[in-house]
């Protein structure tokens, strides 16, 4: 399988998914987003996107979102494996940013030290 790909089972896809990671998962917050992680016991790591209404209209919202999921499949690479990973995006100014911001703040709270803790 192409390294750079973002099949469906590397996806939260259901509601009950994304309830339990919010739940029981590890918050970490930057300018822009809100990261919850929890380990899932699968082996994979796994994305759920969620953009709030204050982040602007149906255009802006799911310009987060395919952000958010290139970040992902391009540096999926580096994120260990058997994580889920909840990204919310609930600032209105996070539809302003480009993919090099969004992989400078998102790098920076995921991919120092917080897989050890």
């Amino acid at each position: 399988m192409n390294p750079f790909s973002f099949p469906k089972r590397e996806r939260i896809l259901n509601r009950a998914g994304f309830v339990n990671v919010n739940r029981s998962g590890k918050r970490y917050y930057t300018r822009h987003f809100c990261v919850i992680l929890k380990e899932n016991g699968l082996g994979i790591t796994r994305l759920g996107v969620t953009v709030t209404k204050k982040a602007g209209n149906a255009v802006k919202r799911n310009r987060i979102k395919r952000l958010l999921r290139e970040f992902f499949r391009l540096n999926k690479a580096q994120f260990p494996q058997g994580y889920d990973i909840v990204i919310i995006a609930a600032k209105k100014d996070a539809s302003c940013l480009d993919l090099s911001q969004t992989t400078a703040e998102l790098g920076e709270v995921l991919f120092i030290n917080r897989f050890r803790s």
